[in-house]
């Protein structure tokens, strides 16, 4: 895999090395790196309600939460992404300054121009995560949040929850939210825009 990284653009290895010093965040994916956009409103809104649920209710607990700064390494040589959030209980990712390659849970929130690939070619990078338990996609448009958790034989189930109502369940973690906890302060005439 490094000597197909090589033939289509940069290494791994010359990836991380210019992440540590670059002016703005890339992802890294097959030899190619691709520049981040900034994010709207709600998408920093709802990333930090997130991340702040979480935060509060893994405290003490031995697993950590990252929010937008901290990539994931998805296998040696595959791909490096920054989700919105992210949960890893592994002790060894503890010991990662950089990057973790073991979460239980991935949150992205979903944007106009990258919905299409969190839910196709980035989720299917993702699978390839063992410990990946649960991966999040969250509209900050609308209340419309989808669970996709890996069950007991392996395959990803959905569980969508949709409207202002409706309760989300992180099984992975052991907690549920409300969507009121997850879009405080989203001002959905804001996102219409």
């Amino acid at each position: 895999m490094a000597a197909l990284a090589q033939q289509l653009g940069i290494t791994p290895e010359d990836y991380l090395a210019g992440e540590r010093d670059a002016p703005f965040r890339h992802e890294y994916v097959h030899g190619q790196a691709y520049a981040m956009a900034g994010a709207a409103d709600g998408h920093v809104r709802v990333s930090g309600n997130a991340f702040a649920f979480l935060k509060n209710h893994l405290r003490g607990s031995g697993c950590s939460v990252y929010m937008a700064d901290m990539k994931v390494r998805v296998k040696q040589d595959t791909a490096f992404f920054y989700p919105d959030v992210m949960v890893t209980c592994d002790p060894a990712d503890l010991q990662r300054s950089h990057f973790k390659q073991s979460p239980i849970l991935v949150i992205e929130v979903l944007s106009p121009s990258t919905e299409g690939y969190d839910r196709g070619g980035k989720f299917a990078l993702y699978r390839e995560l063992d410990s990946l338990q649960e991966y999040v996609l969250i509209d900050p448009r609308a209340y419309q949040v989808d669970v996709f958790r890996r069950n007991a034989l392996g395959r990803w189930e959905l569980f969508a929850a949709h409207g202002e109502t409706a309760t989300i369940e992180f099984a992975s973690v052991g907690c549920e939210c409300t969507m009121h906890d997850l879009y405080e302060d989203v001002n959905f005439a804001l996102e219409a825009e």
